[in-house]
């Protein structure tokens, strides 16, 4: 099944994997990759130690905390990526991904600025979260299934309910230790980046060219 992925599924997939791998071998020294909160001096770029830097936007989204952290994005990242970069091809799917896990980014550095929080922050999630809207926006009505309980249910339910949930988790504190802002960025920036594409509200001028952006029923 594996190579039968599309490329930049794959590619993703694999990169991601690498770099774990590498973690677990090279002590902290993907630690600055990691995404940093701009510090209370500002932003200072000949620091690069536990300071923001803006390609953290990119490289945080790469790394992961725990095998169990690594598995679950990358088992979502399977189930989702495939079909939508199926539809939409690679370069609009790489596309994609890569604001939602940008704008995943941007949503924890103000969050983090907001709570006056020194914790960094890692892994796909942002980007996953933003595959998740996007699957249900295009194909509402397919069926997934929880793990954790086995439910089957349409994938635009899926969508609201992770959605009502990573909402209900951030704003108690319910889940320490999880960015759900994050996660919600990515939804968020995932959302405005189809509406963009459609040219739909707050957009306009009709879609955008590229691969079609079909519903499925």
């Amino acid at each position: 099944m594996f190579p039968r992925l599309p490329t930049v599924t794959k590619a993703l997939l694999i990169a991601n994997v690498v770099l774990f791998l590498l973690q677990q071998v090279t002590g902290g020294f993907f630690d600055v990759f990691m995404l940093w909160p701009v510090s209370e001096y500002g932003f200072d770029p000949f620091s690069p130690g536990q300071n923001f830097q803006f390609w953290q936007l990119l490289t945080y989204g790469f790394l992961h905390g725990s095998l169990s952290h690594l598995f679950f994005n990358m088992l979502a990242l399977f189930m989702f990526g495939a079909p939508l970069e199926q539809t939409w091809g690679e370069k609009r799917f790489l596309t994609y991904y890569l604001v939602c896990v940008v704008g995943a980014g941007l949503c924890q550095l103000l969050v983090g600025w907001l709570a006056d929080s020194g914790v960094p922050v890692l892994g796909a999630s942002g980007g996953v979260f933003g595959l998740l809207l996007a699957y249900g926006m295009l194909f509402p009505n397919q069926r997934v299934m929880l793990l954790f309980p086995p439910i089957p249910m349409k994938a635009r339910t899926f969508v609201i309910v992770f959605g009502a949930i990573e909402l209900l988790m951030g704003f108690t504190g319910w889940q320490p230790g999880v960015a759900h802002f994050a996660h919600l960025g990515g939804m968020l920036f995932g959302w405005l980046l189809i509406r963009y594409w459609r040219g739909q509200p707050p957009f306009g001028g009709g879609p955008r060219r590229g691969p079609p952006l079909r519903r499925v029923k």
